[in-house]
C-alpha cells in the first residue's frame, strides 16, 4: 500500500512564510502527479497546486505568484512553498497523490491525513 505524510504547518503571522512537504512511501510503482488541496470548515476542499512527474504546474488563482509547486522525484516527495500568507489561506491543506502501487496496473489517487496552517492577522 502507498502512504502520504504531511509536515511543515503551523501558525504564522501575515505576510510569512510556510513550507509544506509531503512524502509518499510504500510499495510505489510509480508517481503521476502530486498535489496540494486545502479545506476550510464548511466548504468544499479546493485545489490550491499540483505537479505532474514531468513538472508540470497549475495552481489557484488565489496563490499564482504566492505559492510555488515542486518534487523530488528521487523521493517522492511534493513541497508547498508559501509565502506572502494572509488569513485567508488559514486551512487544513491536504497532500494528494495520482500513484501506481505495484501491486496494481493503474494508478490511484491517495491523500494524506492533513496538516493545519493557520495564518494570523
Amino acid at each position: 500500500q502507498v502512504q502520504l505524510v504531511e509536515s511543515g504547518g503551523g501558525l504564522v503571522q501575515a505576510g510569512g512564510s510556510l513550507r509544506l512537504s509531503c512524502a509518499a512511501s510504500g510499495t510505489i510503482f510509480g508517481i503521476y502527479a502530486m498535489g496540494w488541496y486545502r479545506q476550510v470548515p464548511g466548504e468544499e476542499r479546493e485545489l490550491v497546486a499540483a505537479i505532474t512527474s514531468g513538472g508540470s504546474t497549475k495552481y489557484a488563482d488565489s496563490v499564482q505568484g504566492r505559492f510555488a509547486i515542486s518534487m523530488d522525484n528521487a523521493k517522492n516527495t511534493v513541497y508547498l512553498q508559501m509565502n506572502n500568507l494572509n488569513p485567508d489561506d488559514t486551512a487544513v491543506y491536504y497532500c494528494n497523490g495520482h500513484i501506481r502501487p505495484k501491486e496494481l496496473a493503474l494508478g490511484v489517487e491517495y491523500w494524506g491525513r492533513g496538516t493545519l496552517v493557520t495564518v494570523s492577522s
